[in-house]
């Protein structure tokens, strides 16, 4: 068995790899459906959850 060491508490952004457009869009579409869903029950939640989709749609344009 070989040792395998990683270092705690480092992150790697989704945006960097080959897989990082469709992630993005997974979580964008995730979050228009939550908004969508609780738009109605939660007015303050659903344009949290708006706000975060416009920030995953700003990122993909970038990357676009």
């Amino acid at each position: 068995m070989n040792n395998q060491y990683c270092r705690v508490g480092t992150v790697t952004p989704i945006t960097s790899g080959s897989e990082a457009i469709s992630v993005l869009e997974v979580m964008y579409n995730n979050f228009i459906a939550k908004a969508a869903e609780v738009a109605h029950v939660d007015t303050r939640l659903g344009e949290f959850f708006k706000r975060k989709a416009q920030g995953i749609k700003k990122v993909l344009e970038s990357l676009s």
